[in-house]
């Protein structure tokens, strides 16, 4: 029987997981956290086989750095991340963090049962992210657009991006608008992101 620990902080999700992985019979639940920050604490105590981890938790604290924690930790525990938010980062995120799959809470119950026996059987479940649709070798970004990214990869504010490139915070402001009109996204941050995990920039750089 593979023991679970559910880390989510809405009540009803909790309970409708409990529900279909108890009455599988594969499944039991050994503990349910709503806040992600006392994930390991539970692990430490419990011993669980299986940690369902969800993305952003009570009082803000963050499912993925939880499972940076765990991992740490404990590289045997398998770890599923699930969400109910579409965002482009998160798979790649949950990758880098040490998960072992991945799940949008959109998905059946019996989905989640399916991701969780594939997982426990040794195997990696990540959905195919959303991408960009990009040319081949080409970045849909200009060259100024991208020195500002590789700026802002380095954690420079607009000031400080605008006085190594010798233009005004308006301009910088301009081109990250730019950028997110071009791709789609609605953080600068996160299109970072994607073009550091994508292989666009270099942040050593």
């Amino acid at each position: 029987m593979t023991r679970v620990l559910i880390v989510e902080d809405h009540a009803s999700m909790r309970e409708s997981l409990t529900a279909a992985l108890t009455a599988s019979g594969d499944f039991t639940v050994v503990g349910e956290v709503p806040n992600a920050d006392y994930a390991q604490d539970f692990c430490c105590h419990l011993h669980p086989d299986l940690v369902l981890m969800d993305v952003c938790t009570e009082g803000g604290a963050s499912g993925l750095k939880a499972v940076e924690d765990i991992r740490k930790a404990d590289d045997k525990i398998k770890i599923i991340v699930m969400t109910a938010f579409d965002e482009i980062t998160y798979i790649p995120r949950a990758k880098a963090a040490g998960a072992n799959g991945f799940i949008y809470k959109s998905r059946s119950l019996n989905d989640f049962l399916e991701v969780a026996r594939a997982v426990m059987g040794g195997e990696r479940c990540f959905p195919e992210p959303r991408t960009i649709p990009l040319p081949q070798g080409e970045a849909p970004l200009t060259d100024r657009e991208m020195e500002v990214l590789r700026l802002m990869c380095k954690h420079m504010t607009n000031q400080e991006i605008a006085r190594e490139l010798f233009i005004s915070e308006n301009t910088v402001k301009y081109h990250k608008m730019n950028m997110l009109g071009k791709t789609g996204f609605s953080k600068a941050v996160d299109l970072a992101f994607y073009m550091i995990s994508n292989g666009w920039i270099n942040p050593l750089y």
